[in-house]
């Protein structure tokens, strides 16, 4: 039984108790095992094997005496006692959104439901409004969460892809024999979202890269093994594969393996217009059967009279085209960003000072930050109320004053679109911030045209710089607002209002689809990284990739802009 396994049975115990209506401290408890389950550096079996169990983070008594049982049987008494009170099926209602534990223990104790097919049943047929707490507009909700979760893909994050992804390919590069390891597939064209990771690796002799890869630390199964192709699956779920090359085929493997199809559908018809025949392992002249061998992926677009083009616009949207025209923009670099305009401090419900993250932003090359703490109605991020801004602009003024010219300090606000499209303080406060950033976070569940409506109203106030996060989704868990996306685009066109890419890979938000048309429209963007820490500010390099997929150039950006440039925008916005 490998981490992943254990991790899934201990929060399947977390989900019943809670369904239970058990005390909180003993749901925590089973919750803080399973994560730090999914993330030791090595098996639990392995502890178990050595006495250790005591030694995991967070795994008292109680629960080393479930591992043991679960590793030595299979199985859990315990798990199965729970079963006979609560079903299992319950706990997969807690994946619909706004359908709380106890809520899913008064609809199964009332109706005698337990699977989501009787619940979506039941929703429909109005058999849940009349029930105690619930309503029409309750079970109008428990069906839209229904749907976003059969919308789910089962792809991951790109945050969690790509670290593991770096360190497959960091292993794989000190092998014997290897010349280059390199991340394929949608993870190198930068999607938000990833499903199993490819990996290329260019090798004159592909046994030690085959030996390395599968014996990765966290692997819980191989897959399959082989000369030139391995699969495995981590402890957390996560499958890989590892496809090794001559090194002479590199180039062309490459260009096979990162896409997408619609994308090398073109570069193969290209192809067989030069005459020629194009694999991942060669051209071939179709005339004579003769191979040309390409080391570098650039070679083979060099080959077909074409400019290298990014892996990030493979998306047969127009890239074949503007390479053929040789009018490929030049795409917007990480070291391009030289303002990050969302950032939280202590002031709400971040973990570091004013001065601290002032000083962990000028280490990594910021010229211009704004704190935008979050503003009163917004409880759970503990928002500031106007007296508090009061405090805090004091504090960022005394703080200016330490750092100088290293670093400029806005003092700015993220202020709540409130379910009723009102802001969270009155004009004349907004117009005293340096800069207003409007984001949802609540409500997002609303009637397309009341959550469109509410976001126009922030698009349109003069004193709004930047929309934050625009849709207000998490990734993978919950789908932003239901917004008319174009009224909104065509809105903030006309307002000059900035849209933000939030870099936090959990939100990616707008993504590269829509950030694409709002460049098209000259809605200026916003790439910004929402860091509430230190190492949040890192984070800027997944928002630059969202930017690239998006044909966005640094004149795009106002955080790429001279901080004069940005000033004068700002004041011209009022």
């Amino acid at each position: 039984m490998n981490n992943r396994q254990l991790a899934d049975i201990f929060t399947l115990i977390a989900n019943l108790l809670e369904i239970k209506g058990e005390i909180v401290y003993k749901t925590i408890a089973y919750r803080k095992a399973a994560e730090n389950l999914l993330h030791l550096p090595r098996e639990a079996s392995d502890y178990w094997r050595e006495g250790k169990l005591l030694e995991i983070p967070g795994v008292g008594k109680a629960i080393a005496e479930k591992i043991d049982e679960l590793l030595s049987t299979g199985k859990l008494e315990f798990l199965e006692k729970l079963n006979n009170e609560i079903p299992t099926e319950l706990a997969t209602w807690l994946n619909v959104p706004t359908l709380g534990p106890k809520k899913i223990a008064m609809i199964w104790r009332t109706l005698g439901i337990t699977r989501l097919s009787q619940l979506e049943a039941a929703a429909k047929s109005g058999k849940l409004r009349d029930l105690p707490g619930l309503g029409a507009k309750s079970e109008a909700a428990i069906l839209e969460g229904l749907a976003s979760l059969a919308r789910r893909t089962g792809r991951i994050s790109i945050g969690r892809a790509l670290p593991l992804a770096n360190e497959i390919v960091a292993a794989l590069k000190k092998a014997r024999g290897v010349v280059d390891a390199q991340p394929a597939g949608s993870l190198r064209r930068m999607r938000s979202t990833v499903g199993d990771l490819d990996i290329l690796v260019a090798a004159n002799d592909s046994a030690a890269a085959m030996e390395t890869f599968v014996n990765l630390p966290n692997v819980s199964r191989v897959l399959g093994k082989g000369e030139f192709k391995s699969s495995v699956e981590f402890s957390d779920g996560v499958r890989a594969q590892v496809w090794a090359y001559p090194p002479k085929e590199f180039g062309t493997a490459l260009q096979y393996a990162t896409g997408s199809k619609d994308h090398n559908v073109k570069i193969r018809q290209l192809a067989l217009n030069k005459g020629l025949s194009l694999s991942d392992h060669s051209f071939k002249r179709v005339k004579d059967g003769k191979e040309i061998f390409c080391a570098d992926e650039e070679d083979v677009y060099r080959a077909l009279g074409l400019p290298w083009i990014p892996p990030e616009l493979r998306e047969d949207r127009g890239e074949v085209e503007a390479a053929q025209a040789n009018d490929l923009p030049k795409l917007i670099l990480l070291k391009d960003l030289k303002a990050d305009l969302q950032m939280h401090s202590t002031w709400s419900d971040g973990k570091l000072s004013i001065a601290e993250m002032a000083r962990a932003a000028a280490k990594r090359g910021m010229k211009v930050i704004a704190f935008t703490d979050h503003s009163a109605s917004l409880g759970v991020a503990n928002g500031l109320t106007m007296d508090d801004h009061k405090k805090q602009a004091a504090e960022i003024k005394k703080v200016q004053k330490q750092l100088g010219d290293e670093i400029l300090i806005l003092h700015a606000s993220e202020v709540e679109i409130k379910a009723d499209g009102s802001l969270d303080y009155p004009d004349e406060f907004l117009a005293s911030l340096d800069l207003v950033l409007a984001s949802l976070h609540t409500s997002l569940r609303q009637p397309r045209e009341k959550a469109t409506e509410r976001m126009l109203n922030a698009v349109r106030n003069p004193h709004v710089d930047i929309i934050g996060h625009p849709t207000g989704r998490l990734i993978p868990d919950r789908e932003g607002a239901d917004l008319d996306m174009d009224a909104v685009l065509q809105a903030a066109a006309e307002s000059g209002v900035a849209l933000e890419i939030n870099a936090n890979p959990a939100r990616l938000d707008l993504d590269d689809a829509y950030a694409r048309r709002a460049k098209e429209l000259g809605i200026p963007l916003s790439i910004n990284t929402d860091a509430h820490s230190e190492a949040d500010m890192d984070l800027r390099f997944y928002g630059v990739a969202i930017a690239r997929r998006a044909w966005l150039t640094k004149n795009d950006a106002i955080n790429c802009w001279s901080t004069d440039k940005l000033l004068k925008w700002l004041k011209k916005r009022g």
